[in-house]
């Protein structure tokens, strides 16, 4: 294995990882504020070391050019898209689950 193929494989890896804790995320955080953090945090971290692992594998030229400006995309938009969802939800009535609403539920029940 050339360098070039372990620092892919390295960053397809770590691509990989994020991307599994955004999916986890999803599944196991209690309502959508949490799960908002998730996405905006984790997968996007998931899909810049995507980016990033095309890029080396391209190597230098018009590709690697065109993957750091959707690299630079993805950092604008996805937390931007995901903030105004988050907004959104708040402004329609969703409230964020906290420790002290659930003491408050399970003791009024």
């Amino acid at each position: 294995m050339t360098p070039t193929d372990v620092a892919v494989a390295g960053l397809v890896a770590a691509s990989v990882f994020f991307s599994f804790v955004a999916v986890v995320g999803f599944v196991r955080l209690p309502d959508l504020f949490a799960r908002a953090h998730a996405a905006s945090k984790s997968e996007t971290l998931g899909a810049l070391f995507g980016l990033a692992a095309a890029a080396v594998a391209f190597g230098p030229g018009q590709a690697s050019l065109k993957l750091g400006l959707l690299a630079v995309f993805v950092l604008v938009t996805s937390p931007t898209a995901v903030h105004a969802i988050a907004r959104a939800a708040l402004l329609a009535g969703a409230t964020p689950q906290t420790a002290v609403s659930d003491e408050t539920e399970r003791e009024g029940q």
